[in-house]
């Protein structure tokens, strides 16, 4: 397998509470993969592992060849791996145009930052990917005026200005209207197929990811309970008694 990502037996632990045990996942460059669970199964403790959020008790991370689990967070994003999260971080006092240049790479702003002008090429991008979100009329308003579902597009088109090889979404159409889930998986999929950016999705909601993912992880109790295609998953029986026992 060609993993760009790759985790190799990773646990951690909160006092007496075990949120990750022994987890293997590998994501393959290119993929799109889903990582789903009861809540409380240790997904987003998963997602702050890979990312450097938290440094694993035990285990490897590996991403693009490189060993990263001690890394800091900045390190990690600047090899490409980025992820966002289930209640949106956008700056609500700027505008969606702004949030976008500041989300930026530091070398394509030049050596004064954004203290200097923007280059007129990181502003072509940012409206380009604005349009690409479906935001691009609202470039000038203020980010905290959007709607929830509109902040969390302007949150991913923020994650690509910085052209990541791979994504940790979390949760992307929770919370949204439903009438733009529909528009956030089709640029999921855009985002993979035309820019390349591999993704590993958190999401509780089982059409979306049956429609969105070839490959599915699932947790339970911090454990890796399974792993396959949308099909193999739905129908494990071990898939379905985590679901109903925690609906119980």
């Amino acid at each position: 397998m060609n993993a760009l990502l790759r985790i190799d037996g990773v646990s951690k632990s909160f006092g007496g509470v075990l949120a990750n045990r022994n987890i293997t996942i590998g994501v393959e460059a290119g993929a799109v993969n889903g990582l789903i669970g009861p809540n409380g199964s240790g997904k987003t403790t998963l997602f702050n592992c890979i990312v450097g959020y938290h440094p694993v008790d035990s285990g490897a991370v590996t991403f693009d060849g490189t060993r990263v689990e001690r890394m800091a967070v900045p390190r990690i994003a600047r090899l490409g791996l980025l992820r966002t999260f289930q209640q949106t971080r956008v700056y609500g006092g700027m505008s969606c145009i702004e949030n976008m240049q500041v989300s930026a790479p530091k070398a394509a702003l030049g050596g004064g930052g954004l203290l200097r002008r923007v280059p007129a090429a990181v502003t072509e991008r940012a409206e380009s990917l604005l349009e690409f979100a479906g935001l691009y009329a609202l470039r000038r308003h203020g980010a905290g005026s959007l709607s929830f579902g509109q902040q969390k597009l302007l949150e991913f088109a923020m994650a690509l200005m910085r052209a990541p090889k791979m994504l940790l979404l979390d949760e992307p159409t929770a919370g949204i209207n439903p009438t733009l889930i529909n528009g956030m998986i089709d640029r999921l999929l855009r985002a993979n197929a035309e820019m390349g950016v591999t993704l590993l999705v958190i999401e509780h909601n089982m059409r979306v990811i049956m429609n969105l993912a070839t490959r599915i992880h699932c947790l339970a109790h911090g454990g890796l309970l399974a792993s396959g295609t949308p099909e193999q998953v739905r129908n494990d029986p071990r898939v379905l008694d985590a679901y109903l026992r925690a609906a119980r």
